[in-house]
């Protein structure tokens, strides 16, 4: 049953999004002002994330080598041509890739994901993923809303994320023990959070930051904070 919460938590995306797809479609402005709305509360968001640490370094490795291989594999472009091949396929005229990536950003950065994954991986506890699962949900309905069918498939992502977290968190625990684990957490949040901070500024139309290509990031993060814990004189 390690994998009971990850299922719900994706399930209840999915209902969310559907329920979000249903909704009437709002006029021009008032759909404008919702998504100014989404924007921001997605920036202050994603400022709140990347408040949870104050390693500045591995944030900043972490970031610079991240989009340096993010931006050598392509991955925006690439996510952008599944969009719009996603697009033809679904009649969506709303933009998949942008939905895609803010639900997939928003529903898997966090430490509720990762803490709640691996409780569920090692205890059998799915309580957090529960509590998670209905918070991602309503979040799904005004996404879906505003960003269109993508956020439907964020699902996906948070599926297989969590569920491999479930399924390795012995090993996971063993490798990253106590206090290691928590700074580990710590400093994916705050990237994430940042990467969430630019999402916000796109959907306000402030900027136009290519965020997948920081994708990589993510991981990098994971090894810059291990390492740096390693070196005792920083």
């Amino acid at each position: 049953m390690a994998l009971l919460g990850t299922v719900v938590n994706a399930f209840a995306v999915v209902l969310g999004s559907l329920l979000g797809l249903i909704l009437p479609r709002l006029r021009e402005e008032m759909r404008t002002q919702v998504m100014q709305g989404v924007g921001l509360v997605v920036a202050v968001m994603g400022l709140s994330m990347a408040m949870r640490s104050e390693n500045i370094i591995v944030i900043l490795v972490s970031l610079v080598l991240g989009g340096v291989v993010g931006g050598w594999l392509h991955l925006d472009e690439q996510l952008k041509r599944f969009g719009r091949w996603m697009e033809e396929r679904f009649g969506n005229k709303e933009g998949f890739a942008s939905g895609f990536i803010t639900a997939t950003l928003v529903f898997c950065v966090g430490p509720m994901a990762v803490l709640g994954a691996l409780a569920g991986g090692l205890k059998g506890e799915h309580e957090l993923l529960f509590t998670k699962a209905m918070l991602d949900g309503f979040t799904a309905i005004i996404f879906t809303s505003s960003l269109g069918v993508g956020v439907l498939f964020s699902a996906v992502p948070i599926f297989l994320y969590q569920g491999v977290i479930a399924l390795s968190a012995e090993w996971i625990t063993r490798l990253f023990q106590g206090p290691l684990l928590d700074r580990i957490l710590e400093d994916l949040t705050a990237v994430g959070g940042i990467m969430i901070i630019a999402i916000g500024l796109n959907l306000l139309n402030l900027t136009r930051i290519r965020v997948a290509d920081w994708l990589p990031a993510l991981p990098v993060a994971v090894v810059a904070a291990a390492v740096y814990d390693a070196i005792p004189f920083l």
